[in-house]
């Protein structure tokens, strides 16, 4: 009798139909004695042999792939390492450093929020940060700037007496009437327009001749028995009546000349044409406030902007720390130009103010400025103090990389490159072993005769070539070299305001006919 076969979803037998003492022959067939453990040592047998087939190939590719890219592997720890560095000195949370400032007591430091719906885009900013950045000196890591600590910045007081200041003993400002209009001639008139398009009743109409005769009166400042350099319209005609000349420019309301002539010292910026906007200093100390003038020069572009803006001007007109003065009848119609009055002519806007801090727009002051006088002028015996510039020392490379970035007209920077040659200004020129090329955003000074001078020198190159001051401070100084000045270090000028830059470029000053 033939076997029968059943079949089964989980599993597949024959089972007997009869007890196996009987004579028929039964037999069980299950699918758990299938051939699985040979599939299994098969697929096991195969995957080893694929693995054992890709060795060569992965090693061969992995070599490949080091020959490739090697130099890449070199570079990366390098990267690594330049990044730890770079954190190391990287600056650190604001808000920690800033509530550590206002746990002071009375001593506690301004610090200006702009409320809670800005504080996330001020946290990535550089906007309102307090921290002190530091630097390798010899292998140990200490602070770009060494303030006092604020007790002792509560009694500092600005000298009663000014420091003797070298063979300068004063500055004369003289007017001479028979120059006061640019062009009294055919002759004089043709020799200006082709030396500078700047001057005006406000500048005065200095010829070259008449500049290269300022320097070497200046050459003489060696000799003990000068006592007085006269600087006059040869210069910069009307500056002697810089408030007062209805036609001369840059006019000031007399309230304003009032509060100005009773600052002793001053932080002051100034925006014109509606450039950049107010940043309102931090870091200073209570006790400063009451010693030390803030104020901001604008024109009636950046005042109808500000107050667009909703920023109007409060009691006393000021916004925050800064006592806005309006300035009417800007000389120039380049507001970068306009700018320069404030910046480097802060002696004859401030005639009682014995120290000045200069602070461009795009930054935001955040020490107290009598610790900085202390710092930066009193520790080092110096009269002014001002930055070396970060990433050239020759001006004639400064001028190419100008020409370069567009940031002045090539034809005027070129011209004022040839002077500087055909004078015998050298390439590497160096003030004390240190660059004499210098980054002017921020300048501290003691308001002496010296000091005065070499602003007024350094003005009138700025208007008689390009608005680009760095390229004309160098040249000065080589000739003013008995100033006493200290160049500090980026890291200096980074410990001293926050950097935002510009806002956007600022409105040229369009005259009507």
């Amino acid at each position: 009798m033939a076997p029968s076969w059943s079949n089964s979803t989980s599993r597949t037998s024959i089972s007997p139909e009869r007890p196996c003492g009987s004579g028929s022959i039964s037999v069980v067939i299950s699918d758990d004695e299938s051939d699985e453990p040979s599939r299994m040592r098969f697929r096991v047998t195969k995957k080893i042999r694929r693995k054992k087939d890709r060795r060569p190939n992965f090693c061969f590719r992995t070599l490949r792939n080091i020959s490739k890219w090697w130099f890449c592997l070199l570079l990366l720890p390098a990267l690594v390492l330049f990044y730890s560095e770079l954190f190391k000195t990287a600056p650190h949370g604001p808000r920690e450093t800033r509530e550590k400032l206002l746990s002071n007591g009375s001593r506690a430091v301004i610090s200006h929020e702009k409320g809670t719906e800005k504080s996330e885009k001020e946290g990535e900013s550089n906007l309102n940060r307090l921290d002190m950045p530091t630097r390798s000196v010899n292998g140990v890591r200490e602070p770009c700037l060494k303030l006092l600590p604020p007790e002792d910045i509560e009694h500092l007081e600005l000298p009663s007496e000014q420091a003797s200041d070298g063979p300068v003993r004063s500055v004369v400002y003289a007017v001479l009437e028979s120059r006061q209009e640019v062009g009294d001639n055919a002759t004089a008139s043709k020799q200006l327009e082709m030396e500078s398009q700047n001057f005006n009743l406000f500048t005065g109409n200095q010829t070259l001749q008449e500049r290269q005769e300022s320097f070497k009166v200046i050459s003489c400042l060696q000799i003990p028995d000068i006592s007085e350099i006269f600087v006059g319209v040869q210069m910069f005609g009307q500056i002697l009546l810089l408030m007062q000349h209805e036609r001369g420019g840059f006019d000031i309301d007399l309230e304003d000349k009032r509060f100005m002539n009773n600052c002793k010292a001053v932080v002051s910026t100034c925006t014109f044409g509606g450039g950049d906007d107010l940043y309102q200093p931090i870091g200073m100390l209570q006790t400063s406030l009451k010693k030390v003038c803030y104020v901001a020069f604008w024109d009636e572009i950046t005042l109808l902007e500000q107050e667009a803006e909703g920023k109007k001007l409060g009691e006393n007109r000021t916004i925050g720390v800064w006592r806005i003065i309006v300035v009417h009848n800007l000389p120039f119609s380049d507001q970068r130009l306009n700018g320069k009055i404030p910046k480097m002519l802060g002696h004859r806007l401030f005639p009682q103010a014995r120290y000045s801090i200069w602070v461009d727009s795009k930054s935001q002051f955040r020490r107290d400025p009598i610790a900085v006088f202390e710092t930066l002028l009193g520790r080092t015996n110096s009269v002014l103090a001002i930055s070396e510039h970060g990433a050239r020392s020759c001006v004639y490379d400064e001028g190419n990389a100008i020409i370069k970035k567009h940031k002045a007209i090539p034809e005027e920077v070129e011209r004022q490159l040839a002077q500087y040659r055909l004078d015998g200004y050298p390439k590497d020129a160096r003030f004390d072993g240190h660059k004499a090329l210098a980054e002017a955003s921020v300048i501290v000074r003691e308001h002496t005769a010296t000091t005065n001078l070499f602003m007024c020198l350094w003005f009138g190159e700025v208007v008689r070539f390009t608005s680009r001051d760095q390229l004309s401070f160098p040249y000065v100084l080589k000739h003013l070299h008995t100033m006493r000045i200290n160049m500090f270090p980026v890291c200096t000028r980074r410990a001293l305001v926050n950097s935002m830059g510009h806002k956007h470029k600022a409105k040229p000053l369009i005259r009507q006919a």
